[in-house]
């Protein structure tokens, strides 16, 4: 490996470990409760150097929302390969719900972790997200058009579905569910989903 590859392999891990940091810091603390120097310090470098990589904190979340929206589009392929449109919006829940709990640091950072105001909505980050969201609002679409949804505002079911899902597997993520025994919260999420599949064909 030449001067320049080692150089560059040498930032990519830089930059890697600083998002690392900051990532479980702003699940543990939130994202108003970290600074720069709170990263620095837990990589155990001068603030300077991650103003060598990033402008600021905000540009950091950034990167990490947009890379955790890059797995979850990732994690949501296998699904449009089902050609029935309402099949393929129930396949999309089991796999958002999978993904929650696969992977709830990424899903903390994308849907729970206090964001701050300023984005570049031009960002990777921000079009992977919108990405997200374009993919569900099409199969609501689809579903509409064949007839195995009322007709209806897209974007409102869209949002509707989104909704009902965020807060079902933020509840479970967040431990609120106590209120149910052990036992009743085994099957909880399976059971409230399947019924919500069945409100959502007669809405």
């Amino acid at each position: 490996m030449g001067v320049k590859e080692r150089k560059e392999r040498e930032r990519v891990d830089m930059k890697e470990l600083i998002l690392n940091s900051a990532h479980q810091l702003f699940v543990d603390k939130g994202f108003d409760e970290v600074s720069i120097r709170n990263i620095a310090e837990a990589i155990e470098y001068s603030p300077a150097t991650i103003y060598l990589y990033f402008k600021d904190k905000n540009e950091i979340f950034y990167a990490l929302h947009g890379e955790a929206f890059k797995i979850f589009n990732q994690y949501m392929a296998d699904v449009f390969t089902i050609k029935d449109p309402f099949k393929r919006l129930i396949a999309m829940g089991e796999k958002y719900i999978e993904f929650t709990f696969k992977y709830p640091k990424y899903y903390t950072i994308m849907f729970i972790a206090e964001a701050p105001m300023q984005c570049d909505q031009s960002s990777e980050g921000w079009i992977e997200g919108g990405r997200a969201l374009e993919s569900l609002e099409n199969i609501v679409a689809e579903c509409i058009k064949v007839g195995s949804l009322k007709k209806q505002s897209v974007k409102a079911m869209a949002f509707t579905i989104w909704s009902y899902m965020h807060g079902m597997c933020s509840l479970a993520l967040r431990d609120r569910m106590k209120h149910y025994t052990e036992k009743e919260r085994e099957g909880m999420i399976e059971n409230s989903f399947k019924i919500f599949i069945q409100l959502i064909r007669s809405a």
